[in-house]
């Protein structure tokens, strides 16, 4: 499990991390997601030892992160930059790997050749982005680790290769028990994998929960009345909108609790509808409809 609680970092007076405490459940995928700035990416620098917490911890598997060989050994990290050394191959890469991690799998490096069709003797710096995206998860995933941190892991990937290594991911979490966060723009792609989502916004998160039950908890409601719209107390509206007689209302709340308010005003229709892990992420930011059709997430 990894866990942060009250975590603070502060750069150059600014706040990137602002109490935040966050909780990735054993054995499971961690959808960490935000806007630009909201300290994603600090929290993945804390979490896979490489800034030291001002104030608050981060443990891992129940042990403080920083300057902890041990811990460190159980964590494979994949960030948005794959690094390599100047010049170096795969095979290199495999032998510096082989170095830091006594579990490096030397047998899954031969199996998962024929899921990465690359030049071993290339140096890595000169293949193509996403190239280096299949040979940074080739190698992350020989280390056999515990946890495994991803920042826009597939971004410059092919469809089929990203199918293919969400697979080989999520056989790991099946077989293995592997932890994983990941972090991503791609919501719509987190959607499929992920068993919990953290909202992350100015360094603090703002809500942490299984996918199923962040769902469960916001819904569209369309609704019609035949004259003027009675006033719809006992609902949590996020955001309203109108055409016509017909009201669009993004509710948080349950399901069965907003159909019950709705059913006693006698409109003359109503649906409710899920929402997508997209539409949850811009609605809790504050967003609207132009938000949607505009974003790029």
């Amino acid at each position: 499990m990894i866990e942060i609680q009250d975590l603070v970092k502060t750069f150059d007076g600014f706040r990137a991390l602002d109490g935040l405490t966050l909780h990735v459940p054993q054995g499971g995928i961690y959808g960490l997601v935000g806007p630009n700035g909201s300290g994603k990416s600090t929290v993945i620098r804390h979490i896979t030892g490489i800034y030291r917490p001002d104030s608050g911890s981060v443990t891992v598997g129940g042990q403080p992160v920083y300057e902890n060989v041990a811990v460190k050994r159980r964590i494979a990290y994949i960030s948005d930059d794959v690094y390599a050394f100047l010049s170096a191959s795969l095979k290199d890469m495999k032998e510096f790997y082989r170095g830091l991690y006594p579990q490096f799998d030397t047998q899954r490096y031969e199996q998962l050749r024929e899921a990465f069709p690359l030049d071993e003797r290339k140096a890595i710096r000169h293949l193509s982005k996403g190239m280096q995206k299949q040979a940074a998860f080739w190698l992350a995933m020989c280390c056999r680790p515990d946890y495994l941190v991803l920042d826009e892991p597939v971004d410059g990937l092919d469809p089929v290769m990203r199918r293919r290594v969400w697979g080989i991911l999520m056989n790991d979490v099946a077989e293995r028990g592997t932890t994983v966060l990941v972090s991503s723009h791609n919501l719509r792609e987190l959607e499929d994998v992920c068993d919990h989502v953290g909202i992350i916004d100015r360094g603090r998160v703002l809500i942490e929960r299984s996918l199923s039950e962040l769902q469960d908890n916001i819904v569209k409601l369309q609704i019609a009345f035949e004259g003027e719209a009675p006033e719809l107390s006992g609902l949590d509206v996020l955001h309203r909108s109108a055409a016509g007689r017909v009201q669009t209302l993004i509710v948080r709340g349950c399901q069965a609790e907003v159909e019950q308010v709705a059913a006693s005003l006698r409109p003359l229709f109503y649906d409710l509808l899920p929402l997508t892990l997209e539409e949850i992420f811009i609605y809790e930011l504050g967003g609207d409809d132009n938000d949607l059709k505009n974003a790029v997430l």
